[in-house]
């Protein structure tokens, strides 16, 4: 079902739903805070950011993975961010510790997708990624220095990428030349061709130092109905 405006349902998954991608089975549990628990087998690892975590079996190891750049991000006052890989064999779940849904996003070969910085939620190993930020980009109810966006590109091989999004979220595909303005709390993900730039807001609606994120097609692009405001980048 799609409304009148072209706005559906992103791809999720019903509770307790499972699926497979190489030796990684993933199922997704609950529906408030939903849970993804994956089942590794020997040697087969994934990764995710590392206060997602909510719990592992014993035999299952983490190490840290390596980022360019990545101590100009913060968690949290003092806390940097950082990405966790997990090692098989054994079970390991990840979370965020907030309601909305888990989104499954099949990655191509070569076919590179952004995320609002924190949404991501875990990813198969064969998929690369990178940020960066776009400066001035704040919420209208916030404000905030910037916003970062997180690179997601599946190697030679299909990849998997699950983002958590905060309330309901919705999928739209914009054609060529076609833009959107998106309240940047509201912004979740897009396509790599769709093109993100700031908008400042009109003056005189009450919004001091506010802009849009304007979206321009071609590809999909994704919006989460509830936004949670972070006290860092």
């Amino acid at each position: 079902m799609v409304s009148e405006s072209g706005w559906r349902a992103a791809p999720r998954l019903r509770e307790m739903a499972e699926f497979k991608v190489g030796n990684v089975t993933c199922q997704v549990a609950g529906q408030v805070v939903p849970v993804a628990e994956f089942t590794l087998a020997e040697g087969d690892t994934i990764f995710f950011e590392q206060h997602t975590l909510l719990w592992k079996e014993r035999t299952v190891s983490l190490t840290g993975k390596n980022l360019k750049q990545a101590g100009q991000r913060l968690i949290a006052p003092g806390m940097p961010h950082s990405i966790v890989e997990a090692r098989g064999p054994g079970r390991i779940a990840v979370t965020r510790d907030a309601s909305g849904e888990v989104v499954v996003l099949p990655l191509h070969p070569g076919v590179e997708t952004d995320l609002r910085g924190h949404a991501f939620l875990a990813a198969s190993q064969n998929v690369g990624y990178s940020f960066v930020k776009i400066d001035k980009l704040t919420s209208m109810f916030h404000g905030g220095p910037g916003m970062y966006l997180d690179r997601f590109v599946a190697s030679d091989t299909q990849g998997l990428l699950l983002l958590h999004g905060y309330g309901n979220v919705f999928q739209r595909r914009l054609g060529p030349g076609e833009k959107i303005l998106v309240e940047p709390g509201g912004f979740l993900y897009k396509d790599a061709p769709v093109a993100v730039n700031r908008v400042p807001v009109q003056k005189g609606t009450g919004y001091h130092h506010a802009s849009w994120a304007e979206l321009t097609g071609p590809g999909r692009v994704g919006i989460q109905s509830m936004y949670v405001h972070r006290h860092h980048n």
